[in-house]
């Protein structure tokens, strides 16, 4: 792998100068905002996005809100397992980094000195957003979403190839949901019995009900009988 930056007809290397290239042409503010983007806010802006979904599932109160946040569980683990594989993964294939192989790249950020191959970063924002995208369609939609612009904004800075970030891509979403099925299995049962504890419940779900914002349905004229009821009672 390492092989492939050697060349500069290669493609890898071509699309890393023209995507890099732009960080040359840019104001420095705007270099500055996508340094800050690319190395911690797409990974901060994903942490919020599951933690706003987990709130409005819990404020739902479905049926299913004990899967669904089983699920939301799963995607960080998934993230933290996805970069665990990669440790192997990048010690066999020992690709440097693109700046290290090639003069006249922009670096936004200094101070890498691990393997190239594969991303770290590519493969924490997809586990999240795929790990996301189980959980709910929307959000993760906007979750894998936000991961391609994480990529994107790795090769910019100049300490990615687009290969590091398409290998990163592909493994946070394999782990994310080849294993999704057996994290489900044994996630969802403890979801399920913190749902039923007195303490932990609200973790899953909202108390006192969900979509009437937390209030028991009342009957037409319930209150009207039980309060003659009570007149009944008091004249006996």
């Amino acid at each position: 792998m390492a092989g492939l930056a050697d060349s500069g007809s290669n493609p890898d290397v071509d699309l890393l100068f023209d995507i890099n290239g732009l960080a040359k042409d840019a104001p420095h503010w705007f270099d500055r905002v996508m340094e800050y983007v690319g190395e911690y806010g797409i990974v901060l802006a994903l942490v919020l996005l599951v933690v706003w979904c987990w709130w409005s599932v819990r404020r739902r109160g479905d049926e299913d809100a004990a899967s669904s946040v089983a699920a939301l569980v799963w995607a960080p683990l998934a993230a933290g397992i996805a970069v665990l594989v990669n440790v192997p993964i990048r010690g066999f294939v020992e690709r440097p980094r693109p700046f290290l192989a090639h003069q006249g790249l922009e670096v936004l950020v200094s101070g890498k000195t691990d393997y190239s191959f594969v991303s770290d970063h590519a493969t924490i924002v997809m586990a999240l957003g795929v790990g996301l995208f189980v959980a709910n369609r929307k959000f993760g939609l906007v979750g894998i979403g936000l991961a391609l612009l994480g990529g994107f904004c790795r090769v910019y800075m100049g300490v990615h190839y687009p290969t590091d970030v398409v290998g990163g891509f592909a493994l946070g979403t394999a782990v994310a949901l080849l294993l999704s099925p057996l994290a489900m299995a044994l996630l969802t049962p403890v979801m399920s019995a913190i749902e039923r504890s007195p303490r932990g419940g609200w973790l899953i779900k909202a108390r006192g009900g969900s979509r009437a914002g937390g209030q028991k349905a009342v009957i037409p004229g319930a209150r009207k009988e039980a309060a003659g009821a009570e007149e009944r009672d008091l004249a006996a």
